[in-house]
């Protein structure tokens, strides 16, 4: 058990026997069973611990329980916030650390454990005993020689040394707690334990005014809350008319910190009127650094105390390099600007997460040889003031690409005549400022760009292809992707297109052979007609030599020896299969006796399905094929 206190260990061992107790593989052993600390100073509490098989979850200290009946942890109770540490290691033991003890904290403190089991729970008992006392001086004597006891509620082991001090100044040391002196009624005296030299007793004296600070100088972190200590004495006849603490004075007096804008709510005067004065300020501010005095007024005086030095101080991470490259090394120092009494260990954080195993006693964390996963934000914070961390300060490490990779849109089998955009991916620090475009087998120069692009793809693209990332640092070459081309495939809507297509011409062909066929079959059937002389009327008119049928129609008979009589003719060609069809024909009509000429119109339509060719018809005949109408 080990008492810390500013610049000195005050090391105490009580009955230095293990206590172990346990059943059915579980137990917890105490290195001391009662420990008897002074007011303010800190105190270690150690155990160690088994437990059947399995793995504990939980472990943690507690001296009282909650409305239900449960354990409260300690650093989960609001009376002890930021002057508890937990801390373990590897052979199960377990150290509780307790800072500026009051005498409040005098309690029963056990350890509890958990495992991962339902029910697998054990807390030790009896558990550590502790008692916290402050030093008065009791006096004793008749007449002007008095004796004077430095007393303790509890004993202090280990043979203390004491310190007698009389109107402030050091007069006697010794291993005895008595000193004799003659007494008057103007001195005062106060004792205290060497190596623990702040933590004075209240003075004592008849007419004396004093005042007595814990500490004379405080350094506190910003946003915590520190209490400072303090004892004052009077002439006993006096009666108390006012107390407060103040740091300027304003005019002739000095300045209630309880009427100062921006301290309401920031400060509790948790003195009294007899003899304590403390003083606690909460949210601690980097401006409320300053000299604290306390004053007091009697009905028959003033006094004041020497000032109490504060200082505010933030935590600052200091990163040396905040840029590297792999492999270099980099500084990690958690600075205050005062030092803090007691500082057990650092903890440290990486983006917001605390690192693993990286609780030190050392302010100082060096990373030896980077990497590119040692990227990020960095902080630290004073072991049990973890929720006052410092700022962040952001370590950057620059690396070459890493991991380089190519992917394909569309995937899978491309068809002949698509598109298809192959994408390069790469991890660097600075960021892939160049990319290049390779086909394998010839390592040929494709192109350029975090994307490439190939439209309208033919066989000869197929093949492996792979990029190669470069920033300022290194380049790297990605593996190769492999692009097969398939042949064109025709769409479903393409085919179905040309199947109606060609339905349709095959419709169109069948109904112009069968309306060909109709034709041909009809001029076959006609019967022949023979010649008539008039040609006036609708009498068919037969040619014997031509083998013709010739029908006239007369459209308009004269009416008048003025008008001219047009007539229509219609001449149909038959062939007979036994008799030759004739290439030329004359057809002679007789002139009515008329003065006057009428033209008559003739309209022949030839039904013979091929006409015979100029050199057929000089083979076969030398008559004349057409036909001349002439009207007298």
């Amino acid at each position: 058990m080990a008492l810390r206190t500013a610049g000195s260990v005050l090391v105490v061992f009580l009955w230095s026997v293990a206590v172990v107790l346990g059943k059915n593989g579980w137990s917890v052993t105490y290195t001391t069973q009662s420990i008897c600390v002074l007011k303010g100073s800190t105190v270690e509490m150690s155990c160690s611990y088994t437990y059947p098989s399995g793995t504990v979850t939980t472990t943690f200290w507690f001296n009282k329980n909650d409305a239900e009946g449960k354990p409260v942890s300690l650093s989960d109770d609001p009376d002890y916030k930021g002057r508890v540490t937990y801390r373990g290691d590897k052979k199960n033991g377990h150290t509780l650390t307790v800072r500026d003890l009051r005498e409040s904290d005098s309690a029963t403190y056990k350890f509890r454990l958990k495992k991962d089991q339902t029910g697998g729970r054990y807390t030790g008992n009896p558990g550590v005993t502790l008692s916290v006392t402050g030093l008065q001086v009791k006096v004793t004597g008749r007449y002007r020689y008095k004796t004077l006891t430095c007393s303790t509620t509890c004993t202090l082991t280990d043979n203390p040394t004491y310190i007698w001090y009389k109107n402030g100044h050091k007069v006697k040391e010794d291993t005895s707690s008595l000193y004799s002196d003659y007494f008057s009624d103007a001195d005062s005296y106060s004792c205290a334990v060497k190596g623990h030299e702040d933590h004075h007793s209240p003075a004592v004296c008849k007419k004396c005014w004093s005042v007595t600070y814990t500490h004379q100088s405080i350094c506190a972190l910003k946003g915590s809350t520190v209490d400072i200590s303090c004892s004052y004495t009077y002439p006993s006849y006096h009666e108390i008319k006012r107390a407060f603490w103040f740091t300027k004075w304003s005019g002739m007096e000095a300045e209630d910190l309880s009427s100062v804008p921006g301290y309401e709510g920031h400060i509790e005067y948790l003195g009294d009127k007899e003899s304590d004065c403390t003083l606690r300020i909460t949210d601690l501010r980097l401006s409320d650094s300053a000299g604290y005095r306390f004053r007091f007024i009697t009905s028959g005086g003033k006094f004041s105390g020497s000032p109490v030095s504060l200082t505010v101080t933030d935590v600052v991470l200091e990163m040396d390099p905040t840029s590297v490259s792999e492999g270099e090394r980099v500084t990690l120092t958690c600075r205050t600007k005062c030092t803090l009494d007691p500082i057990t260990a650092y903890s440290w954080y990486k983006n917001g997460q605390p690192i693993p195993n990286r609780n030190t006693y050392s302010p100082v964390y060096i990373l030896f040889s980077v990497s590119s996963e040692d990227t990020g934000r960095y902080s630290c914070a004073v072991e049990g003031h973890e929720d006052l961390p410092s700022a962040e300060e952001t370590l950057t490490v620059t690396y070459g690409p890493k991991n380089t990779s190519v992917s394909v849109s569309p995937s899978g089998e491309i068809m002949e005549g698509s598109s298809v955009t192959l994408t390069c991916s790469s991890d660097a620090n600075p960021p892939v400022d160049k990319y290049t475009w390779y086909k394998k087998n010839g390592a040929s120069l494709k192109g350029s760009g975090q994307s490439y692009s190939i439209t309208n793809i033919i066989s000869e693209d197929r093949g492996e292809y792979y990029c190669e990332a470069e920033n300022t640092i290194a380049s790297m070459n990605s593996t190769t992707l492999k692009i097969i081309v398939a042949g064109k495939q025709t769409s479903v809507l393409t085919a179905a297109v040309g199947i109606i297509v060609v339905v349709l011409v095959l419709i169109l062909c069948l109904s112009g052979l069968m309306w060909f066929r109709k034709k041909a079959s009809k001029s076959t059937s006609d019967p022949k007609v023979t010649a008539d002389d008039g040609l006036g009327d609708s009498s068919p008119v037969y040619d014997s030599i031509s083998g013709m049928v010739m029908t006239s129609t007369a459209a308009q008979t004269a009416a008048t020896d003025d008008q001219d009589d047009v007539h229509y003719a219609s001449v149909h060609f038959s062939r007979s299969k036994n008799q030759e069809v004739p290439l030329y024909s004359t057809v002679q009509v007789p002139q009515p006796q008329k003065e006057d000429e009428d033209v008559q119109y003739a309209a022949l339509k030839f039904n013979l399905p091929v006409l015979p060719t100029a050199a057929q018809a000089a083979e076969e005949d030398s008559s004349v094929l057409y036909s001349i109408v002439n009207k007298p």
